[in-house]
Formats: structure tokens, sequence, C-alpha cells
């Protein structure tokens, strides 16, 4: 692992650092009312857009379809840099990320044409229609249909936890086909026209007072074979480009750390004197430290593969299941030295602007989203430490001969 830029790197490290300062928006002052705003949805996408006539936005994708044509290295520098400046919200990360890429890799010529350059460009945003009621951290286990008639596939069933669907344009979507394969084997990966008749689109109330996730309806739905993305029953193989994509997102962390901790803990007065003197609290803070370090070198590890043209791989899952953990822990303890103003959410009159508030209520769904805790140890556990495999009953089983419980 090396800490250091090359002089190449720290050539593009400056170039990058210093377009930011011309280009990046300025900041308002304002209360970001989130991507439902549409003044704000339209800053994200000019920024976005200003980002791709200059070339940085997706970096690494060929310049024939409106990326960089860069190296895996200038993406992660040029992310460094723009994570210091206030930049507006990202709705495109996950079509960006996870579902274009996607597209880029198992998708036909017609496909990577159409939607590519649009995506880079912030014009058209993606979700990733994944989970299900009865299918959230075993995947393969979905059971919206989707039925084949002439040139046509008719498709019905349930997506939940949908982020960003209300305001996409596409989604990836993950349908069985062949019920009677073992579930891993009779799965399919189609694009979809969130807007299409038979699609509906229902917003979850959150505890934060946010609708950031969904529901989705599929009711006789039907899609032309064209919008099949690889081949019939390979829709596991073809969601591992994605999930993989999603755990190395997720696990890059961010909201309030140790050192916002630190600085309240240092304001925040007790009947025996600041609370930073409290030798258990310095403790807990001692272990963030060392966690959010852990996971910082970690970070190193995947720049270094990537620097050297390498593909990091399932260990991408340690700073996803590391990170949700310890932002959770940390907005519970400020939330207890805030003692009865820890119930104000309002950024305006919170403490440190409510990053603490704001994070325990995310924290929840981040340890759900991309794999539960449960699942991403199993995967550290047998793809990275090589420990047998989990027992798993239902490998071999037809998907319709799988007890359902009830």
């Amino acid at each position: 692992m090396d800490f250091n830029d090359t002089p190449e790197e720290a050539a593009y490290r400056a170039e990058a650092r210093a377009w930011l300062q011309a280009h990046a928006p300025r900041p308002t002052g304002k209360i970001d009312n989130g991507l439902d705003d549409p003044v704000s949805m339209d800053a994200s996408r000019a920024w976005q857009r200003e980002k791709a006539d200059a070339g940085y936005a997706c970096i690494t994708w060929p310049k024939q379809w409106g990326g960089g044509g860069g190296a895996a290295w200038q993406s992660v520098i040029f992310g460094q840099e723009e994570a210091r400046f206030e930049t507006p919200a990202n709705p495109f990360a996950i079509g960006l990320g996870m579902c274009v890429p996607t597209v880029m890799t198992a998708g036909n010529e017609a496909d990577k044409e159409r939607f590519v350059r649009p995506a880079a460009r912030g014009e058209e945003i993606w979700c990733q229609l994944f989970s299900e009621p009865a299918a959230g951290s075993d995947v393969a286990a979905a059971r919206t249909r989707a039925v084949r008639d002439s040139e046509d596939w008719v498709i019905n069933g349930q997506k939940v936890w949908t982020s960003g669907a209300h305001y996409s344009d596409f989604g990836l979507l993950l349908a069985r086909t062949d019920p009677d394969a073992p579930k891993h084997k009779g799965l399919t990966m189609f694009w979809i026209d969130m807007k299409a008749p038979g699609v509906e689109v229902r917003p979850i109330h959150q505890m934060s007072g946010a609708s950031n996730f969904n529901e989705v309806y599929f009711t006789d739905l039907r899609i032309k074979d064209s919008q099949r993305i690889g081949e019939v029953g390979e829709g596991w193989r073809v969601s591992l480009v994605t999930l993989m994509n999603e755990r190395l997102a997720i696990g890059g962390g961010g909201g309030a750390g140790h050192r916002q901790v630190l600085k309240l803990a240092g304001e925040i007065a007790t009947l025996a004197g600041p609370a930073i003197r409290d030798a258990g609290l310095r403790e807990k803070i001692a272990d963030w430290y060392v966690q959010a370090e852990g996971l910082k070198y970690t970070r190193y590890r995947t720049m270094t593969a990537l620097s050297r043209g390498q593909t990091p791989g399932p260990e991408s899952s340690i700073g996803k299941v590391v990170s949700a953990t310890l932002m959770q822990d940390m907005a519970a303890a400020a939330l207890e030295l805030e003692d009865q103003f820890g119930i104000i959410s309002d950024p305006r009159l919170a403490p440190l602007g409510g990053a603490f508030q704001t994070a325990l209520m995310s924290a929840p769904g981040l340890r759900i989203a991309g794999g539960t805790d449960e699942i991403l140890r199993n995967i550290i556990a047998e793809r990275v430490l090589g420990l047998p495999q989990d027992v798993r009953l239902d490998k071999s089983v037809a998907f319709k001969d799988i007890p359902t419980g009830r």
C-alpha cells in the first residue's frame, strides 16, 4: 500500500483542485430541502452537466459515451477533491455507480448508445429494482414474475426500499423468468421505463421525515425483449456486477464522525465539567478513531489496487459493514450528550446543524442497504477469509418448490 501520490497523480490532483476552485458552486447558506425540491434537482443536473462537459463526470467511461476516458485512480482523486466542496445533492449515484455500469457490461450496443451518455450528463436518472418484501438480503429469492409473450415480456410483482424511484426515469429490474429452475438460475435482468403504464411508485415515509425510499408495483407491465440485459436466466450473474459496485459505493461511509463527537464533547457542560473529561467517553472516542482509521486504510488499499489497474474484490464489503455500525454508535452517544436538546432535528436549531440526528435516523437504513450486516459477514468469511460456506439447502431446488413458510 502506498499512501503518497505518484508525480502523475499529484499533477492530476492539482489540476482537478484548480478546476473545482474555479467551477464548484458557491455555498448559498440556505437549508437544502432535498431532491424533492425542483430547485435542488435543477442545481444537481447543472453541476453534473458541467462536470461532464469538462471530462470530470464518469471519468473511467469511454469518451464516445460521454465519459472522461481516464483511469480509475483519476476518478478516486477527483472524488476526494470534490468532497472538499459543498456541491449539490447527487441523485445520479445509483445510476452512474450501479445501474449504467451494468448496462455497459452486459447490455447490447443499442442500449449503450441510448443510455450511457444521457446518464453521464445528468439528463436521465436510474433506480435499482432488486429488493422485495420477501427478498431483501436474499436477492435471489425475488418473486416478481416476467412471463414471455411472443416478442414481449409481461411483468407483475412488487419491489420495495427502492431509493429515488419517485424521480427516476429508468430502472434496472431483476425478475423471475423460470420458477422451475433453482432460484439463482431462474432470474433475468431488464431495464424499464419508470413512467410506463403498469408501473406505480408509492413513497415510504421515513422516521427522518423524508421519503427517499419507495414501494414499486408492476401490474401487467409490458416490455420488449430488447429491454433484456444479458441472456435469459443469467440475471443473477448480471446482478453481481451491480451488487459489487453498490457495496463499494456504500462502504465509503459519510455523515458525522468522531471529530464531530470530540467537538461536541468539548462544548457540552456537565455537573463534573466539560463532557470530554469523562474517561468512559474518551475511551469510546478512541475506539471510534481506531475504527475510522481502519476504514480509511482499507479504502487506501482499494485505491492502490485501482491505481495499479486491479479490480477490487469482495473486501469492499468490509467498509460497508463497519461504517454503518460506527455511524449508529457515534450518533447514539452524541444524542445522549445533547440530553434534552437531542430531540431537536431542525438543522437551524440543533447542535452541529442536526448532524447526529440525521446520522441516527439514517444508520438503520444503511445497515440494510446493499446487504445486511449478516449477509456481508458471510461474504467476508467465505470470499475474503476463505472459511467454509454457510449451509444452503435451497441451492439446487426448483424455486417453485422452496417452502414459503405459509
